[in-house]
Order: structure tokens, then C-alpha cells, then sequence
């Protein structure tokens, strides 16, 4: 049986502040992908409706306006999970036959419905969400447009391709969110990014050696044609030439970085490689000191609210004082 599984990174732009569009773009790209093999696609962060950039060029204090407006209409094509806006895309999987991993602007329809996360999901093959992961702390300006995600999404999931788990762009610099996901026998690190250049490149290697695994980093391919005509002043701040790579585990990069090209990037991952490259470095493991260090992780979903008013057992309410009609929780 063999343990080489192929995996395909979509460095390409959106259809910016267009979700149906967009989504009908990654449809195309997974069919391209599954035909080239593929058993894990995997698009940038924030690939839906896109990365809103505008954060880096705008000033929060002076350009109060012009970011209210581009604010709502990312409201406006961000997607609630709660819907069916994914439907076709999780049918596409399980047609296909493949794992879909994708960024998106989620909103959430609950609390206050109008919450914005810088979200990644991963879809299993049978159309169902193996992962939702909500990004940890939003890098500086990205603040004003995202909320900050809790640790539900720091797992390691199995698929076919081997098991997962996902940090987007600057979690990659959190070393405790990192080492939750190496004790989880992880497999490939999936980092998609906004991010570029030498530093980020840095990075990816270093967490290849200290993980173990393999390393996937995706980034998105856009230039100033990318953009609608609205948001062309601010084209600085949206073309990126990709830069997406994967790297082997303790080890060298087999593909990219890929500057300057949009299309896909396929790499093809040795799994017996993880267990190879552990013999000598198994933080997690043999290279742990777990007598002198611990690490909580709280994997609860975090909510504003708990009511118990619809949630109590009627055999756990009592009257809140004789001859009451009200009922307290215990």
C-alpha cells in the first residue's frame, strides 16, 4: 500500500467581494485538481469573498466611511455556515472524492449576526466539515474587520491524505498553538496565508524541522486586473505573486516557493517521511520534557450566552420558594 498521497495548493485570486462567484471559481479549480489526482485541495486564507486588504492602506480613524462601506458589503457576501452557501462545494467533495480546505469570512448568525471570523474549513469526502477553525488573534488591522476564534478549531483531523490540522498565516508564530497541534500526531501542517516573501519562507522550514510533518503553505496569486474597479487605489495592498511551497518534513521544500504564476501547485507527500524524520526530533515525543512543561488547551466553543430557561430537565427544576410559580436552575 503505498503512503505517497498527492495534494494540489490553489494559488489563485477570488472574485473579490463576490461569494457566488468565488464559489463557483474553487468548483472549478477542485474538478481541475481532483483530475490531477489530487486528494486534498486546499485554497489561501480568506479566499471567500477574499482577503480584505483595504485594512493596510485605510486609516481607522480617518477613513471611517469608505470602511463602514467595504465593511458591510463583506458582511454581505461573508458566509454563514448556517445556510446552504457551501452546499454545492460539499457536494463537489464528495462527488469527487476529495478533501476541500478553505478560507473564508465567515459571519455568525448567532449572538449579535454580525461578527465576522477569519475562518478555515476543512470538507471531508463525504461532503461534512471535518475542521472549522476560526483564526486565534486577527494581525493588527485585521482587528477592525475579524473577531478573535477560540480553540475548537486546534485539532488534527484524519483524512485520506493523512492526519491534518490547519494555523492561518501569523498563528504559524504562536509557538503553544503550534505544539497543540504536534500532540495531536499530526501529519501535514496546512498554513495558508496573505503573508510572502523571505521571513514567511523561513518560517515554513523551521516548522517543517521542528514538527515533523509535512508543511503546506498557500497563498493567493493577484494583481491589480484582480480588482473591481472600486478598489484599484488600493492595489498596493492586493497583488501578491503566491509564493506557496511545501516542504518535507525536517527537510527542504519539494515544490515553490511559486512567485508570479497563478494555477495549481501539487505536491507529492510521503507519509512514511513523518515517521522517519521523527526517529531524531519527536517533540511531542522522545524530544518532549513533559515532567517540566505542560500545555492546556480549552477546546470548547466559546458562546456570549448560556440560557437554561429551554435546556433544563423538568426533573431538575424546583420552585424558586414555596408556593412559587417560577422555576430556577438548581
Amino acid at each position: 500500500m503505498t503512503t505517497t498521497k498527492r495534494i494540489a495548493l490553489v494559488q489563485a485570486p477570488p472574485v473579490l467581494l463576490d461569494r457566488s462567484a468565488t464559489l463557483q471559481r474553487a468548483l472549478d479549480w477542485v474538478d481541475q485538481a481532483a483530475e490531477g489526482g489530487a486528494g486534498l485541495v486546499a485554497f489561501p486564507e480568506a479566499f471567500v469573498p477574499g482577503y480584505p486588504a483595504w485594512v493596510w492602506n485605510l486609516r481607522a480613524g480617518l477613513d471611517r466611511a469608505e470602511l463602514a462601506d467595504l465593511h458591510l458589503e463583506l458582511q454581505k457576501q461573508a458566509v454563514d455556515l448556517q445556510s446552504d452557501m457551501l452546499d454545492e462545494l460539499r457536494q463537489r467533495a464528495a462527488q469527487r472524492q476529495v478533501v476541500i480546505g478553505i478560507g473564508i469570512n465567515e459571519l455568525d448568525s448567532q449572538g449579535g449576526r454580525a461578527t465576522l471570523y477569519n475562518s478555515y474549513l476543512l470538507i471531508g469526502t463525504d461532503g461534512g466539515t471535518l475542521l472549522h477553525h476560526r483564526k486565534l488573534i486577527p494581525t493588527n488591522p485585521e482587528r477592525t474587520i475579524w473577531g478573535r476564534g477560540d480553540g475548537s478549531g486546534l485539532r488534527v483531523v484524519d483524512t485520506p491524505v493523512g492526519r491534518v490540522g490547519v494555523l492561518l498565516c501569523w498563528e504559524s508564530y504562536m509557538p503553544l498553538a503550534r505544539a497543540a497541534l504536534y500532540d495531536q500526531g499530526l501529519d501535514i501542517y496546512l498554513a495558508p496565508t496573505w503573508d510572502r516573501g523571505p521571513r514567511w519562507e523561513h518560517t515554513m522550514h523551521h516548522i517543517a524541522s521542528e514538527s515533523g510533518a509535512w508543511v503546506a503553505s498557500v497563498a493567493s496569486a493577484m494583481g491589480a486586473s484582480d480588482l473591481p474597479e472600486r478598489l484599484k487605489s488600493h492595489a498596493s495592498e492586493f497583488e501578491r505573486p503566491g509564493g506557496s511551497m511545501v516542504i518535507q518534513p525536517f527537510g527542504d521544500a519539494i515544490v515553490g516557493p511559486v512567485n508570479g504564476e497563478v494555477g495549481l501547485v501539487y505536491g507529492d507527500l510521503d507519509l512514511d517521511e513523518v515517521k522517519r524524520s521523527r526517529r531524531s526530533l519527536d517533540v511531542a515525543g522522545h524530544y518532549g520534557r513533559p515532567d517540566l512543561f505542560q500545555l492546556q488547551v480549552d477546546r470548547r466553543r466559546m458562546t456570549t450566552a448560556t440560557f437554561l430557561d429551554d435546556e433544563l430537565p423538568a426533573s431538575d427544576r424546583k420552585p424558586a420558594r414555596p408556593g412559587s410559580s417560577f422555576l430556577i436552575a438548581p
